[in-house]
């Protein structure tokens, strides 16, 4: 089975066995994501035509319906029915061979380039009338009307790594002292959110403080997929995994503030376990002739 994400100027693909075992994986980056995609596939197939599930963060934007035609042209298997969330992707792979494995009723949530989360209820996929069901970068946390919320989603503006970036970069121009400055040689445009990750790490008041706020605004959106869920597990992504020392137990302790006692009590929370690999990985999942959520 092949699954691909789709990702902002690069495509990961794997080839996955039976038992969710990755067998191949291919990372290419290219401006145009179809072509990448195109590319990362025929290195796991050698141009023979399988099935292929894609999954993107962002999946009703013009730029993934372009991708994935471009890919239809070179891989029959592929067309517009292929493309699932990616947040929807992780949360099944997740329920098969990740941290939730055997949970029958799990959500995902990950912030990575963008915020994406998904939810499988009795081992099914949970997509919606339209497939936007969990489209978790929407989430309206914050009451102040902003240009980058009305395009990318109040969530994701604020927790995505560009927008930890540009939170921390607002702090310096505010008049903030930030080492995140000494290690970009002053030059801002060239923060990446590992920077603002290190230096939190290393002790920095400005990206300690950023770091707060965002386990905050994830704790907030958290707290929201339970209560509207409420899943028996929730699986964290992206940074609140790959960063679990920064992130993992303020994002907990806040999701237990906005929750009542009980339903916190009856919720399992954990990082998730596949990183990188997990919505290819679900996406080829789909393909499965096993029942999504089946042993």
């Amino acid at each position: 089975m092949i699954g691909i994400e789709l990702l902002d100027g690069r495509a990961l693909a794997v080839a996955v066995d039976d038992d969710g075992q990755v067998i191949a994986r291919a990372v290419v980056e290219n401006a145009h994501v179809g072509v990448a995609a195109g590319d990362a596939v025929m290195q796991l197939t050698a141009g023979v035509d399988r099935p292929i599930g894609v999954a993107a963060a962002m999946p009703d934007s013009p730029a993934v319906a372009e991708a994935v035609e471009i890919v239809g042209r070179r891989f029959a298997s592929v067309t517009p029915r292929s493309l699932v969330p990616a947040g929807t992707a992780a949360a099944l792979a997740e329920t098969w061979i990740g941290a939730a494995r055997g949970v029958r009723d799990a959500a995902f949530f990950g912030v990575a380039e963008h915020a994406v989360a998904g939810f499988v209820r009795g081992g099914v996929p949970v997509t919606g009338s339209r497939g936007r069901a969990a489209s978790v970068a929407w989430l309206a946390l914050n009451p102040v009307e902003r240009e980058d919320y009305r395009r990318a989603g109040c969530l994701e503006a604020e927790v995505a790594a560009a927008g930890i970036v540009r939170r921390l970069v607002w702090r310096v121009k505010a008049g903030d002292r930030s080492r995140v400055q000494d290690q970009v040689g002053g030059d801002l445009s060239a923060i990446a959110v590992e920077h603002v990750l290190e230096a939190a790490r290393a002790g920095d008041g400005v990206s300690i403080s950023v770091m707060r706020d965002t386990a905050k605004y994830l704790g907030m959106a958290a707290a929201n997929l339970v209560a509207v869920l409420d899943p028996e597990m929730l699986v964290l992504g992206g940074i609140m995994a790959s960063a679990a020392d920064l992130l993992l137990e303020p994002v907990r302790t806040e999701v237990g503030r906005r929750l009542p006692r009980p339903m916190m009590d009856a919720l399992t929370i954990v990082p998730a376990l596949l990183g990188a690999d997990g919505a290819a990985i679900g996406a080829a999942r789909l393909l499965s002739p096993t029942p999504a959520g089946g042993a």
